[in-house]
């Protein structure tokens, strides 16, 4: 695993990291850790969250069949 060092990090920084910390019940380091890998990671889309979470959860059959007519344009008039 490789290390690094942060130089010259404000003590209002440190602080705040400290307490971060603490409140997720993990030691500075893992909180910095945590941190930097969420920073790193991919965004993930809506789609594939939602993929996610059925899968999780035991999935979910999503065959529809398709309508074939058309649509029809919305009227506003009572």
């Amino acid at each position: 695993m490789a290390a690094i060092t942060v130089r010259n990090l404000p003590e209002e920084t440190a602080r705040a990291l400290k307490a971060r910390a603490a409140h997720s019940g993990r030691s500075t380091e893992a909180e910095v850790r945590e941190i930097l890998n969420a920073a790193v990671r991919p965004p993930v889309g809506i789609g594939s969250a939602l993929a996610k979470l059925g899968k999780r959860v035991g999935g979910v059959d999503l065959s529809r069949t398709r309508k074939r007519s058309l649509a029809r344009a919305a009227s506003f008039e009572s």
